[in-house]
């Protein structure tokens, strides 16, 4: 929850920049924003393959 206040703070502030005519101000407040938000991938996980019971092969 506390996280989702801190974005629409963020997204806020960047749009009173905007307004007051500080667009480079409001972009660099988006970027941050953006970095804070990418993920890591997650490994990838070896799937076993599924087979039907008594089933060989």
């Amino acid at each position: 929850m506390k996280k989702l206040l801190k974005k629409l703070e963020d997204i806020y502030a960047a749009a009173a920049y905007a307004e007051a005519g500080e667009q480079d101000a409001a972009v660099e407040i988006m970027r941050e924003e953006a970095r804070k938000t990418d993920r890591i991938q997650p490994a990838k996980r070896i799937r076993k393959e599924l087979r039907a019971p008594g089933r060989k092969r």
